[in-house]
C-alpha cells in the first residue's frame, strides 16, 4: 500500500480539503468535515468476507442457518432477537456512567460459564481496575481473559490468536489504529477501528461488541457515526440517580427493533427485570387526579405503565407544555382535538405530563390514556384505580384500533383491574377475558366512562 496521507471530507456533499473547518465552504454545512485516510499510490483494496469473491446463486448453498448464542440473560436475549448472531458486529451506547460496562462484564460471565471463551478489552482501566469491578459482580471466571489494549493492530492479533466466542471492546472511543495520526476518540479513528473491527467478526465468525459513549445532546462521534457500519445498535437507557436502567435496539439486522429489556441497578450489578409491569406500578398513587394505567405493548411484552397529567393556571406570557415519555407533538395534537372535538378549554392552562419510571412511549396507543389523564387533572376528578384504557386518537375524535388488544388485556387482568376502556373495533379480539370491556368509537364517549359521569 503507498503512503498514508489524511484528508477531510464533507458528509453531505462530498468535498474534500486539506484541513478541519466547522463549516463546510462548498455547502454551507456546519459539523459535516470528517477525517478520513487515503493512499497517494498503491493498491486500496480492503480484505472481504469471504474466501471466493465469484458470484454464486443464492439457492447454491446447502449450509444450515448460523444458530444463535443464548447470552445466558434472557433481557438481552429478548432485544438481540433470541441471541448472539456469530459473526455479529454490535454497538452498545449509553451516556457515560449509566452501566454500560457492568452490563457486558455480567454478560461475559454468563457466557464464560456456559458456552467458551470470551475475551475482555479494556481502553480505559487498568487490569486491577476492571478485576475489581469483575470481582464485586461475581464474574470471576478462568475462561474469561481481560486485554487492556488500546492498539487496533494489536487487538486483532490476540484476536486472530485465541478462540473466543465473543469479544467486548470497552470502549470504541478509547482506541486507535497506528495508520492514522490523530488522536484516539476522532471521526477518522473511529470510523477505521470499527471498519477492523467489522472485518474481523465477519473473517473470523466471533461475535465482536463495541461499547460508545453517547452526551446528552447524542452528538458525540462513536455511535452516531457507526449506527450505518454495525449490525445491530442497542441503547442503553436509564436516569443515573434511578435505578430502572431500559436496553433497547433501534437497529438490529438479525430481529426486531421493538424489544425492550429491563434491568434494577442494584450494589451486586444489574439484575433482570421479568415482570416490569410490577415494578412500574409500585408507587402509584390512588384518587389522584391526572393518573390512568396503560397497557403498552413493546414488541412482544406487554407492560403496564401509569401516564400522568398535570393542568394549572399559568403565571407567565405563555402557558408551558413540559412532556416527558411521549412524543411532544403527539400531546399537542390531542390538546386540540380535546379543545376543538369535546369542549375543553387548555390553552390558557400549563400542561405537565409524565410517563412513571423513565419509560419512553411512542406507540400511538398510548393517546386515549394521555387524553383520560389531562382531562381528569383539568378537573380534579380521578379515574378509577382498576380501569385501564388504550386507543389511538384521530382528528375527528374518533378512537382508532390498535394491535395486540388480547395482550394489553390480558395483562392488565393479571394484575386486578377490572374495567377496560378500548377502540369499539377492537372488542372482538378480546371477548373471554376476564374483566369488564369498554367499547368506545369516539373520545368523548371515553371520558364519559372513565369519569363516570
Amino acid at each position: 500500500m503507498g503512503k498514508l496521507h489524511t484528508t477531510y471530507v464533507c458528509q453531505s456533499c462530498g468535498a474534500t480539503s486539506v484541513r478541519w473547518a466547522g463549516r463546510c465552504a462548498d455547502c454551507g454545512e456546519w459539523n459535516s468535515i470528517v477525517e478520513e485516510k487515503s493512499a497517494e499510490e498503491g493498491s486500496h483494496s480492503r480484505p472481504t468476507f469471504q474466501h471466493s469473491t465469484e458470484p454464486v446463486p443464492i439457492t447454491g448453498t446447502t449450509e444450515e442457518p448460523l444458530q444463535r448464542i443464548p447470552a445466558g440473560m434472557a433481557e438481552c436475549d429478548r432485544v438481540l432477537g433470541g441471541g448472539i448472531v456469530p459473526g455479529s458486529l454490535v454497538l452498545l451506547g449509553g451516556d457515560p456512567g449509566i452501566g454500560k460496562s457492568t452490563l457486558m462484564l455480567q454478560l461475559c460471565r454468563c457466557l464464560a460459564q456456559r458456552v467458551g471463551s470470551v475475551l475482555y478489552v479494556s481502553g480505559e482501566e487498568s487490569f486491577e481496575q476492571t478485576r475489581l469491578r469483575a470481582r464485586r459482580l461475581g464474574a470471576l471466571c478462568e475462561r474469561l481473559f481481560l486485554l487492556t489494549e488500546t492498539e487496533v493492530e494489536a487487538i486483532c492479533r490476540q484476536i486472530r490468536n485465541g478462540r473466543y466466542e465473543l469479544v467486548i471492546i470497552d470502549s470504541i472511543q478509547s482506541v486507535y489504529s497506528s495508520n492514522l495520526p490523530s488522536v484516539p476518540g476522532s471521526v477518522g479513528q473511529v470510523r477505521e477501528a470499527a471498519n477492523e473491527f467489522l472485518h474481523l467478526a465477519k473473517g473470523c465468525n466471533v461475535p465482536i461488541f463495541l461499547v460508545g459513549h453517547v452526551t446528552k445532546d447524542g452528538a458525540i462521534a462513536g455511535p452516531r457515526l457507526l449506527e450505518h457500519l454495525v449490525d445491530t445498535v442497542l441503547y442503553f437507557e436509564g436516569e443515573g440517580r434511578q435505578a430502572l436502567r431500559i436496553l433497547r435496539a433501534v437497529k438490529n439486522r438479525f430481529g426486531s427493533t421493538n424489544e425492550i429489556g429491563v434491568f434494577e441497578m442494584t450494589d451486586a450489578g444489574l439484575r433482570e427485570v421479568p415482570n416490569p409491569s410490577a415494578l412500574f406500578l409500585t408507587e402509584r398513587p390512588s384518587g389522584v387526579s391526572g393518573s390512568v394505567v396503560i397497557p403498552s405493548v413493546e414488541g412482544t411484552r406487554p407492560l403496564l405503565v401509569e401516564v400522568q397529567a398535570l393542568v394549572g393556571d399559568h403565571n407567565l406570557a405563555s402557558p408551558r407544555r413540559t412532556v416527558t415519555g411521549v412524543n411532544p407533538s403527539r400531546v399537542s395534537l390531542l390538546l386540540a382535538v380535546l379543545e376543538k372535538r369535546a369542549g375543553f378549554q387548555f390553552s390558557d392552562k400549563e400542561v405537565f405530563v409524565n410517563v412513571a419510571g423513565g419509560v419512553r412511549l411512542d406507540e400511538p396507543a398510548t393517546d386515549v390514556a394521555v387524553a383520560l389523564a389531562l382531562v381528569s387533572s383539568l378537573l380534579e376528578v380521578p379515574v378509577p384505580s382498576q380501569t385501564v384504557a388504550f386507543g389511538e386518537v384521530g382528528l375527528a375524535g374518533e378512537i382508532r384500533a390498535v394491535d395486540m388488544a388480547r395482550q394489553r388485556v390480558a395483562e392488565a387482568s393479571k394484575f386486578g383491574f377490572t374495567k377496560c376502556i378500548l377502540p369499539k373495533n377492537c372488542a372482538g379480539d378480546v371477548n373471554g377475558e376476564r374483566m369488564e370491556v369498554l367499547p368506545v368509537s369516539r373520545l368523548s364517549r371515553a371520558i364519559d366512562f372513565a369519569l363516570e359521569r
